[in-house]
């Protein structure tokens, strides 16, 4: 419930701070003394759209403030999917700056409107003749059949089954548009699959191809030059390897007269060997090398290969290639499996389907015998409001759909008058009976739910003091149970009420303020008396206050 409202800087308003408790408020004052706009301000704090030109002084920041007592109302859910610190006393909190800017807050943690809004749905709810726009809403009117229903449950689990239900058949729909891709499509990376495997890729072996086509290219120079070094080597006499063989001699007997000498000689030996088989590899390489043009033009088809299949896929390496191969290779086993998924997918999505259809059937089954107590309840109440010949239309329409609340569409119909036509309650009802529809409707629920603070903005206007004062009995019920707020012009209603505030316009040092005062129980009947004989107080006046209040 609503227990401090705190408004700064708004409107009419400098600095307003006051407390509020549980039962029924009244709010009354005259014409123009700023009702409206304590109604404004509040309408900020719960996430309305900022008129920026609202500020008492322009020169400062407005601030609206309230506080909510949620003990009761199990909100943590709610605060966590906004990740938000759960306190059993929230502070909602709007700054509107004078540059134009605006700041939204909830319990000191910055938020947007958005999450603002979606929060203080959870704590107050405010109806006008003019918002009535609720009743007309089919997820409204479920909202309350459900709620008489006690359908929550069944509700929460179809919805859960229906998120599912809704993402198998988008996958399987995806899968299916998969498996219809063209034939000549599915061929052609098949295609490119089987010629890239068929390629028997390898990573280096275009570096491979070209060292072969290398050497086979000019094997003629190559095993001369091979020849002629050989022939360096082991010429004899004159051979590197004769001459290496005499040095190591030399090196040997300077060794021996002069350990000096040890490390020459060790290194000549070192690079002897070394030579040695420098012409073993000479020779092997000679050995192995021969003119192959048969080899040679193969290397070239090779070459040309890789090179078409780079400019194909337009890629520069075989890497690139291997990679190619793989995509494809996984393209190609998901389309071959998709068969199987389809068939996986079409069960879920039967099996999904059939807890639907028995949900739906619960729901719609719970709700048939909902209605006729939904029907008797507000017919009653808008009797006992001055509607005597109300009547109501509830009917159930199946459907072969899953919509959001079930296979069901509602009808919800509405006749004023014994013997009249049933039409939609926005075609056949006034501004003034949809006011009292809505009481009769938060009547209704709030015995089967727990409601957030009301507020109602002059619903009972244009009225009979007789009914008046029987929508007042109605309010005062209701708030037995919850919070409830009205704002009236009405004594009658203004009598029921467990507290009283006045809202005063006055001027000070040539500029209009907005005030609202708490009334004791002596200043209560005098402003009553005021409502009964229009600003005059008179003993008959006060006297008619003290037996409305009783």
């Amino acid at each position: 419930m609503l227990i401090q409202l705190k408004i700064k800087n708004f409107a009419l308003i400098d600095h307003l701070e006051v407390e509020f408790s549980n039962g029924m408020t009244c709010i009354t004052g005259e014409t123009g003394a700023g009702k409206s706009i304590l109604l404004g301000g509040l309408s900020l704090v719960l996430g309305k759209r900022a008129d920026l030109s609202s500020f008492f002084d322009s020169s400062r920041k407005c601030i609206v403030e309230a506080t909510f007592d949620i003990k009761n109302y199990t909100l943590e859910a709610l605060f966590n999917t906004f990740d938000l610190d759960y306190e059993d006393e929230t502070v909602l909190r709007r700054e509107l700056l004078p540059h134009g800017k605006s700041r939204a807050f909830i319990n000191d943690t910055p938020v947007n409107l958005s999450v603002l809004e979606k929060v203080s749905l959870n704590l107050i709810d405010i109806h006008s003749q003019n918002d009535t726009l609720s009743l007309f809403e089919n997820e409204y009117q479920f909202q309350v059949l459900d709620a008489i229903a006690n359908n929550q449950e069944i509700l929460t689990q179809y919805q859960k089954t229906l998120a599912l239900y809704k993402s198998k058949l988008k996958e399987y729909n995806h899968y299916k548009e998969v498996h219809t891709e063209s034939k000549d499509a599915l061929e052609l990376k098949q295609f490119l699959f089987e010629e890239l495997q068929n390629s028997k890729l390898q990573v280096g072996m275009q570096e491979d191809i070209e060292i072969k086509l290398s050497t086979l290219s000019h094997v003629e120079y190559l095993q001369t030059t091979l020849a002629s070094s050989i022939q360096l080597l082991e010429q004899e006499s004159l051979g590197i390897l004769d001459q290496m063989k005499e040095l190591r001699r030399h090196s040997q007997g300077l060794s021996d007269k002069s350990k000096e000498y040890k490390e020459i000689h060790e290194r000549i030996t070192i690079s002897s060997i070394e030579t040695e088989d420098f012409l073993e590899l000479l020779k092997q390489k000679f050995d192995h090398l021969e003119a192959n043009p048969k080899k040679l033009q193969e290397l070239n088809s090779q070459m040309d290969f890789l090179n078409s299949l780079y400019q194909k896929h337009k890629v520069n390496d075989i890497d690139d290639l291997l990679a190619i191969k793989k995509k494809l290779e996984l393209t190609l086993n998901d389309t071959l499996s998709l068969d199987h998924k389809l068939s996986a997918l079409e069960q879920m999505i039967n099996e999904q389907s059939a807890i639907l259809t028995r949900l739906s059937q619960k729901l719609t089954k719970q709700r048939k015998n909902a209605i006729h107590l939904l029907k008797i309840e507000l017919e009653q109440i808008l009797t006992k409001m001055g509607m005597k010949d109300t009547l109501f239309k509830i009917e159930l329409i199946n459907t072969d759909k899953f919509l959001l609340n079930g296979m069901d569409q509602l009808s919800f119909q509405f006749s004023a008058n014994k013997g009249g036509d049933f039409k939609p309650l926005k075609k056949a009802a006034s501004g003034g009976e949809l006011s009292r529809i809505m009481l009769a409707i938060k009547t209704v629920l709030s015995r089967y739910k727990k409601l957030p603070t009301l507020v109602f903005d002059e619903i009972d206007s244009g009225v009979s003091g007789k009914i008046s004062g029987n929508i007042a009995e109605v309010m005062a019920n209701m708030s037995k149970k919850l919070q409830v707020f009205t704002i009236t012009h009405l004594p009658q209603v203004a009598a029921k009420g467990d507290h009283h505030f006045k809202v005063e316009k006055s001027e000070q040092n040539g500029k209009f303020k907005t005030q609202l005062h708490l009334l004791n129980p002596e200043t209560r009947i005098n402003e009553i008396a005021k409502m009964l004989s229009k600003n005059e107080i008179t003993d008959t006046a006060i006297a008619h206050a003290r037996e409305l209040m009783n």
